[in-house]
């Protein structure tokens, strides 16, 4: 017999050899057939995995995240056998899931696929589905593996078999179908119901340029026809909502090919955006205790070296820039943390001194796959709203949780009310991925477990997302379409520290290591925008809005009032625009609402009579006349009823 634990704590004994569906069973028929997929003693296993050894178990349903991947892994397992059933001579490569579906990238040759073949791969793909086959995992040696792939000339899967550094190698079964795969997969095809292939791009194999170009065919898969229905409508609205199409309509921002892929160009209102975004948060780190620095945008290689970022990241990254002096490289900046760790180290410092906030709204470079770029959500160049706190360990709680509370103002300034923490932490069957000693991670991990639990934040533990130097916290903002995007993070580092030597002395005359809080309440400038824009459909908050009014003139006679209008509003610190164009007034408010302006001001004869101004608000329509100055009043009240004040 063995001891099986449930996520409540309960236990049960079984018989040895027991699969994970029967012990599913035990507790209920409706879990058994909801279960997609089971986790038992950290480790992901099948519905039909047997369990021949004490341990804990963990379900998973089409309402968990690990049941959605199994879900989507197993649609791309079917996905490849639906390719190869029309396209015979097709080459699989790799076919993983993906937060909002799954993808597998082929080499098809010499054939060209293009959209118009998705329907009948889909139309293929349930098909196949409909058999309700079993998914099957068998284990492998090396050696016959790489017989198998050699004899159907895959060079790619040959390939990823040999960078295998485990001999025994596994394969997962379904109907007349095998493939290559570590594992993870739903009890069988039946329970896949609608699916749909999105779109078809380019891939390179393995990411690498200078590799064979592949086809890379997206696709979204459900239980139910119903929630594949929810979904396209979902994209569709999105649609009316990306930020690449509204930011090009309120002319905030633009890209070229000239200056390069990923490297977006702030138009004037853009930059106008930019600015408050930082002035606003400016204003809370003044109240907050933090200092403004100014840091290169390049600097020597050994910085990173240092660092440990160029031996993680130097390979796919921006090249070293050569200098005219022998052995000299500069890297283009991915990180501004080395150099705020430089600056702490310009001087001695004493524990009385701690905590020490360095603030810079830095631009970093990092060269992304020109496949992975889009609009502002994936680029090569962007600002950090970046902060690093340098202090000691018994400051390490109080500063976390102040730090926490400026990231909530922030979302609650900005209308982002619905979110999720998210405390990442090492990947524990992969330390090579991380630097630091265990001890450092543990008390890394500890704190910021302990602060957020402290500030009540209900929160999700996910392993194997931490940066490579630290565990962090990462807010995950739901926007007004339900989708989840990672914004604020807050990590905390006693690697880099360590690394770069820096010390304090304490009250034992003594030298001691810092611990260093890293935290980006926007998370970039960029990023934050654009998710910004697809949140509000580019409806800003008024205090935020690139233009708070614009004036609307009836006829050419009231254009002398109109700018008098103008002028005490730019006075009165109002963002104001005047549209002199000769076209009709209803033209005039149809375009000013395609612009998203929070209010318009009508200005005719009844207007220029009584010196007083006709008022339009975006979405509502008229809301009555006022003289200007009432007007001017109405709306630095409406701002500052927008914006709370910020204090910890």
């Amino acid at each position: 017999m063995i001891e099986i634990t449930f996520p409540d704590g309960a236990k049960s004994s079984f018989k040895k050899g027991v699969s994970v569906l029967d012990v599913a069973k035990s507790i209920s028929e409706g879990l058994s057939r909801k279960v997609l997929s089971a986790k038992y003693n950290d480790k992901i296993v099948e519905s039909s995995t047997t369990l021949k050894q004490d341990g804990n178990i963990n379900f998973y349903t089409w309402d968990h995240k690990q049941g959605k991947a199994a879900f989507w892994h197993s649609s791309a397992h079917v996905l490849a056998e639906a390719i190869l059933n029309l396209y015979p001579s097709a080459k699989l490569t790799i076919g993983p899931s993906i937060e909002n579906g799954f993808y597998y990238d082929v080499d098809f040759g010499d054939i060209n696929l293009s959209e118009k073949n998705l329907e009948e791969l889909e139309n293929k793909f349930i098909q196949l589905a409909r058999k309700k086959s079993e998914f099957k995992m068998r284990t492998s040696s090396k050696t016959e593996a790489l017989k198998y792939y050699t004899k159907i000339n895959n060079e790619f899967k040959v390939e990823l078999i040999n960078d295998f550094k485990d001999q025994e190698i596994t394969f997962c079964d379904h109907s007349n179908f095998t493939d290559l795969c570590r594992g993870g997969h739903i009890p069988n095809t039946g329970l896949i119901k609608a699916i749909k292939l999105t779109s078809i791009a380019g891939a390179y194999w393995k990411g690498d340029e200078s590799r064979k170009q592949l086809t890379r065919i997206y696709g979204i898969s459900f239980p139910k026809q119903n929630e594949l229905t929810k979904y396209l409508e979902l994209v569709e609205e999105a649609k009316k909502r990306d930020h690449r199409k509204i930011g090009k309509e309120l002319e905030l921002f633009t890209f070229s090919k000239k200056v390069g892929v990923g490297l977006p160009l702030w138009l004037p209102k853009g930059a106008a955006l930019r600015e408050r975004l930082e002035n606003f948060l400016k204003k809370a780190q003044l109240k907050a205790g933090y200092k403004q620095v100014i840091t290169p945008h390049i600097a020597n290689k050994e910085l990173y070296v240092t660092s440990g970022h160029f031996q993680k990241y130097g390979s796919d990254s921006f090249q070293p820039i050569e200098t005219p002096a022998e052995g000299e490289s500069f890297l283009l900046k991915p990180m501004n943390c080395p150099h705020h760790c430089e600056i702490y180290k310009s001087r001695p410092w004493s524990y009385k001194e701690l905590p020490l906030r360095y603030a810079e709204f830095g631009t970093v470079y990092r060269y992304e796959q020109s496949g992975e770029l889009h609009g502002l959500t994936r680029v090569r160049s962007f600002t950090q709203d970046d902060a690093h706190i340098f202090c000691t360990p018994d400051q390490l709680n109080k500063e976390f949780k102040n730090v926490i509370e400026l990231v909530l103002y922030v979302f609650n300034s900005l209308g982002f009310n619905e979110f999720e923490a998210q405390v990442s932490l090492r990947d524990k069957n992969n330390s090579e991925k991380y630097i630091g000693s265990n001890q450092n991670w543990e008390l890394a991990e500890n704190a910021i477990i302990s602060a957020t639990e402290e500030k009540n934040l209900k929160y999700v533990i996910e392993y194997g997302e931490a940066a490579f130097y630290g565990p962090k916290l990462d807010f995950m903002v739901k926007d007004a379409l339900g989708r989840k995007w990672q914004l604020g993070t807050i990590q905390v580092d006693y690697n880099l520290p360590e690394r770069f030597e820096l010390t304090y002395k304490g009250d034992d005359n003594k030298h001691h290591r810092p611990v260093m809080i890293h935290r980006a309440p926007f998370g970039s400038l960029e990023r934050f925008v654009a998710i910004l824009l697809e949140h509000s459909e580019g409806k800003l908050p008024i205090w935020l809005a690139p233009e708070q009014v614009i004036i609307l003139c009836v006829s050419e006679k009231h254009e002398k009032y109109a700018k008098k209008v103008l002028n005490y509003l730019e006075n009165n610190e109002i963002r104001a625009s005047l549209d002199s164009r000769n076209e009709t007034i209803g033209k005039k408010i149809r375009q000013a609402e395609l612009n998203k302006i929070p209010f318009m001001l009508i200005i005719g004869e009844k207007e220029f009579n009584t010196d007083s101004v006709s008022i339009r608000k975006h979405k509502q329509g008229d809301i009555g006349s006022k003289s200007i100055d009432k007007f001017a009043s109405m709306i630095k009240n409406e701002v500052d009823n927008s914006i709370s004040s910020f204090g910890i």
